[in-house]
Order: structure tokens, then C-alpha cells, then sequence
């Protein structure tokens, strides 16, 4: 089992039903695979460095999930059919990225207990 970490880039002029429904199709398309969404987050709507499709903002959303290669290609082909997505981006974490990954949402966690 590799680990990855997928962020995605949705359109801003999506309501909150419309970013919940395209999230839960990525986690239930990583399920089909027989992948393990291991963490996501929603980082809201943050400013683009850059003009992307005429918007300068988008929502961006984390998943983390283990699984084979096998899901990158369908996963990544999904995103491109997709009109929500603006941008996407899938790395393969090393065990360096896992265990910083790791630190990260356990910090994470602690902060929403406080």
C-alpha cells in the first residue's frame, strides 16, 4: 500500500451542497478502489496566486489516502472530466511526507479538542 495526498482546486461560485457532493464523489471513487481515505480537510475559499479560468479564487479540499497505483490514473482522468475542478495535484508520500503528514493531523486534532 502507497500513501498519496490529492488537493483539489473547486470553482468559487459553487454552493456548500455542490463542494460536499463533488468531495463525497472522489472518496467514494477512491472506495471503489479499495483505497483508505485516511484524512481530508476543507480549506475553504482561499485567493489563487494566479488567474485560473478568469477566477481568482477557489475552494481548495485535502485527501489523504492509501491505496495501489492503480487509482491515480481514473482518479486523475475524473478530475479532468470534471467542471468543478479547477486544478488538481497527486503526490506519493516517501515515509519523511508520511510521517510530517502524520504530526500534522494529529495536531490538527488536538486543536479541534481545545
Amino acid at each position: 500500500m502507497n500513501h498519496y495526498e490529492t488537493v483539489f482546486i473547486l470553482n468559487p461560485v459553487l454552493s456548500e451542497t455542490q463542494i460536499e457532493e463533488a468531495v463525497k464523489k472522489y472518496v467514494s471513487l477512491l472506495n471503489s478502489y479499495k483505497c483508505k481515505v485516511v484524512h481530508q480537510e476543507d480549506w475553504g475559499l482561499k485567493k489563487l496566486a494566479f488567474t485560473i479560468q478568469n477566477k481568482n479564487s477557489g475552494f481548495y479540499h485535502l485527501l489523504q489516502f492509501e491505496g495501489d497505483g492503480e487509482v491515480i490514473n481514473p482518479l486523475e482522468v475524473e478530475f479532468r472530466r470534471d467542471e468543478r475542478v479547477m486544478r488538481y495535484l497527486t503526490v506519493k508520500l516517501d515515509n519523511h511526507a508520511q510521517k510530517w503528514a502524520e504530526k500534522r493531523m494529529k495536531k490538527i486534532q488536538s486543536n479541534a479538542k481545545a
